[in-house]
């Protein structure tokens, strides 16, 4: 019962998040069997993927968005290092940074245990993904290409804060 409960629940977002994204004109691939929307947003740059993952089990709802590229070896200390830096100013979402493999991705969460969540929180978290991945995915680019030094980068979010 309880799981069939906590499934409802999980639609009943996924039906929110569709909604809101329908009444925005925005375009999305909705994977009902694995509680998934998938979409791609445009900054001002690099162009951000977006998969909106609703974990049934454990009530919640994240937004992902993982940079187009991976750090390379030799820039992955710089990389940890500026991840931390920005994630010290954010004040919603995090970036999830992988030493292993190099890989960088955005993460903001809800959860809906025992709440119903709007159109205007999911709103909320697709425009505050959008100009967080939008501010950093190139500047983790530039670190990563060696176009910036770790020095540059951290001028960077201080001369911002």
């Amino acid at each position: 019962m309880a799981d069939a409960m906590k499934t409802q629940a999980a639609m009943n977002v996924m039906n929110t998040i569709c909604e809101m994204y329908d009444d925005l004109n925005f375009r999305y691939d909705r994977h009902d069997e694995d509680l998934v929307i998938t979409c791609s947003i445009h900054g001002d740059d690099i162009p951000m993927q977006f998969i909106i993952q609703v974990d049934a089990e454990r009530e919640v709802v994240r937004f992902l968005s993982p940079m187009p590229f991976k750090a390379t070896e030799d820039k992955r200390i710089d990389m940890a290092i500026a991840v931390a830096v920005a994630n010290y100013g954010l004040i919603n979402g995090s970036f999830d940074y992988d030493m292993s493999d190099g890989e960088i991705r955005f993460r903001m969460t809800a959860s809906y245990i025992d709440s119903t969540l709007g159109k205007e929180l999911f709103q909320y978290m697709t425009s505050a993904s959008a100009n967080t991945v939008d501010r950093y995915n190139d500047r983790f680019m530039m670190l990563n290409k060696g176009i910036i030094t770790i020095e540059q980068f951290l001028e960077m979010e201080n001369s911002e804060n």
